[in-house]
């Protein structure tokens, strides 16, 4: 058994379908009098019930979080909960909303609830990432940890079956991640396999059914496992590339996820093979890189930049602003090879 630290995060989770009708109870357990309701503009109807249930609790609603979470948002959202007095946020929705709540929290410390209907897993996090000058910058804070999580599976029914796979597959590039990460223990391990094999078993029952609840519970189930191993542990190459990508180009978020991490993990496959061979045993296949490209590509997810809106011309500065600040990875970053990675990506190329 290796040396290891393991910290736990200070959390409660609330899971299971229905679990919603406990929100209010939930934010007098955080000493909260009044909630501010975050939510994106096409999310505005589950914000509206979720202020609806809450009654006098709930101080108002603001529906303009977006991607990667803009400075400006950030300082809209930030006034908008102070005018309102508002001693609490929730946050409804994915990772774009979670952010936004992350980002209140990192500047006026208000404790979050997140109530995912996506499978981003942001909500397990003290990650934290702001946009400004076209660069986005990421962080770990304490103070933006959400304090309660209420996963009710049955808020994610109506998430679009192919959102649906591309949130999952960004889930999973967390844990997949987190196997080879510099700060890796036991037991994110097991968290990571566990979660990486829900996600695999559960996101072509949602394309067959999306109704189904139990396929959306073992979801939701594996973006929590999923979520904590980030929230744990380093991230290497493959967040280094989304953020660059999603930052930089604005292009969407678990998109970017679903078509970089078959070409991260295949470019780090030879210095991991512990991490390839947990990967591969939890997707049910013989080689990690090649099954995570054939679970996006089987379930109707893209799997080139080219389809989500990348500039072909701008490959070369993606891989300049990629390499000039990595974050730690088990093999070197080298330029001229993620330049390469990020032409096969674009060209929708299997991995190598």
């Amino acid at each position: 058994m290796r040396n290891f630290i393991h910290t736990s995060q200070p959390q409660r989770v609330v899971f299971g379908a229905g679990t919603l009708a406990h929100l209010a109870r939930e934010i007098d357990a955080l000493g909260a009098r009044r909630a501010l309701v975050l939510c994106t503009p096409e999310q505005r109807a589950q914000a509206q019930r979720v202020a609806d249930m809450l009654g006098a609790q709930a101080a108002g609603i603001f529906d303009r979080a977006v991607m990667h979470v803009p400075i400006e948002t950030a300082r809209e959202a930030r006034e908008t909960a102070r005018r309102l007095n508002a001693d609490c946020a929730v946050a409804i929705g994915g990772g774009s909303t979670t952010g936004l709540g992350k980002a209140i929290a990192l500047d006026s410390g208000l404790p979050i609830l997140a109530i995912p209907t996506t499978y981003a897993g942001s909500e397990m996090t003290p990650i934290y990432g702001l946009t400004e000058g076209g660069l986005k910058k990421t962080g770990k804070d304490a103070r933006v940890l959400p304090r309660t999580v209420i996963y009710d599976p049955e808020l994610s029914r109506s998430l679009p079956v192919g959102l649906s796979v591309t949130s999952g597959i960004n889930a999973i590039a967390h844990a997949a991640e987190g196997l080879y990460a510099q700060d890796s223990n036991p037991v994110m391990d097991l968290m990571a396999e566990e979660g990486i094999a829900a996600l695999a078993r559960a996101l072509p029952a949602i394309r067959r059914s999306p109704d189904d609840i139990d396929a959306r519970s073992d979801a939701l189930y594996g973006a929590w496992l999923c979520g904590s191993v980030l929230g744990n542990v380093g991230m290497a190459l493959h967040h280094k590339l989304c953020h660059t990508l999603g930052g930089s180009f604005n292009l969407p978020h678990a998109e970017v996820h679903t078509v970089v991490l078959p070409h991260a993990i295949s470019y780090n496959a030879q210095a991991a093979p512990r991490a390839m061979q947990r990967i591969a045993r939890a997707l049910g296949c013989e080689d990690a890189a090649l099954g995570l490209f054939e679970l996006a590509r089987a379930n109707g997810a893209p799997t080139s930049l080219r389809e989500i809106g990348m500039p072909g011309a701008e490959l070369d500065r993606a891989a300049d602003i990629a390499a000039a600040n990595p974050y730690w990875n088990p093999r070197p970053i080298e330029r001229d090879a993620i330049r390469a990675l990020l032409q096969r990506a674009f060209d929708g190329d299997p991995p190598q």
